[in-house]
């Protein structure tokens, strides 16, 4: 008996690989046709005699065998950690790998900023659709079909169907309304917008903030108000000058563009200085009775202010970008000049 566990153990011993111990040499000692394997057959059909003997032969063959695998399998393991740890390790001599620091893309630093300043005065932001049915995104603002004002914003349609990429986040508004019936509303949107326009100051893609309040006895002086409030905020100077020019949208009436004084020193544009000069910054009005209707709210009443601007053009101001165009081709070396580091956020 001894013999035959020697040979047991020595077969063990010599296995190469956890693959050649378990796979090769276990299945030889304890598989089909091994001496385990008959000792266990006869065991079935011996006497109560023999039994007691071939059991006992059987149980110290199987304990002999299963410590050794044990004992030579914990060994092969140790042995394949230390070789890969030897393969692994540490070069403390290569050079440190370059860590670059990730950069707040404009666009997303100064629709923060926006929110943010609208966060303080009880607006809460929402969140529409891309693509966008007809209705909310033309009919329900007071633009049915084959108004002038459709061609103004150059849509993309999707397919043959009703639905389209939106023109503005006013469609938001439309639905924050529609949700709100007949209550005072305080919302704000911001999102992508698509119009097919490209140039210099133009993308077929560009992002739009938008502010709406539904209360009773809204004024142009409300608006007004919540115009100089942000534009202060926005710039961080006291000494803004805007003036409100008459002008047309389908959706407010009156209506009218938003216009910011400006001077122009080294050849940069300088807001809240001295004005030499004014430019259109975005547009405003009072909400069309046509709309709320449009949106269920009784408009004798309520009223609404809105007003809505680009964010590329707000970022473009602030930050000095003099392409718009630049904000979306991914250059990395561009948003390390006109990109913020978090930690100086």
């Amino acid at each position: 008996m001894s013999q035959i566990i020697s040979k047991f153990i020595n077969q063990i011993e010599e296995a190469i690989s956890i693959h050649d111990l378990l796979h090769n040499i276990k299945p030889q000692i304890m598989g089909s046709g091994s001496i385990i394997e008959d000792l266990t057959k006869k065991l079935k059909i011996a006497s109560i005699e023999d039994k007691k003997n071939i059991g006992k032969q059987l149980s110290e063959i199987k304990t002999a065998v299963e410590i050794a695998i044990n004992s030579k399998l914990k060994k092969l393991q140790e042995a394949e950690i230390d070789l890969q740890l030897a393969v692994e390790k540490i070069d403390g001599t290569l050079p440190h790998r370059i860590v670059t620091n990730g950069y707040i893309h404009p666009i997303t630093k100064v629709a923060n900023e926006i929110i943010n300043i609208f966060k303080i005065y009880g607006f809460e932001l929402k969140t529409g659709l891309e693509i966008e049915d007809d209705w909310h995104n033309f009919t329900a603002l007071n633009i049915p079909k084959h108004h002038p004002a459709r061609q103004m914003h150059d849509t993309f349609y999707v397919g043959k169907s009703n639905n389209l990429l939106r023109t503005h986040t006013t469609s938001v508004d439309i639905r924050a309304i529609i949700a709100n019936q007949n209550k005072p509303i305080k919302a704000m949107s911001f999102g992508k917008t698509f119009r097919c326009d490209s140039d210099k100051t133009h993308s077929p893609m560009f992002h739009q903030f938008e502010m709406v309040r539904i209360d009773k006895n809204l004024t142009m002086q409300d608006l007004k108000g919540y115009i100089m409030i942000f534009l202060k905020a926005f710039f961080g100077k006291d000494n803004i000058e805007i003036r409100l020019r008459p002008s047309f949208f389908p959706f407010t009436e009156p209506s009218a563009e938003v216009d910011i004084g400006y001077t122009i020193k080294e050849g940069k544009i300088i807001i809240g200085e001295e004005v030499d000069n004014f430019m259109e910054i975005l547009g405003c009005g009072m909400l069309h009775p046509n709309v709320l209707k449009n949106c269920g709210v009784n408009s004798e009443e309520y009223n609404g202010i809105a007003f809505g601007m680009g964010v590329e053009r707000m970022a473009m101001l602030k930050y000095g970008i003099n392409d718009l165009r630049k904000f979306f081709e991914s250059d990395l070396e561009w948003l390390k000049t006109h990109g913020f580091l978090l930690s100086n956020l």
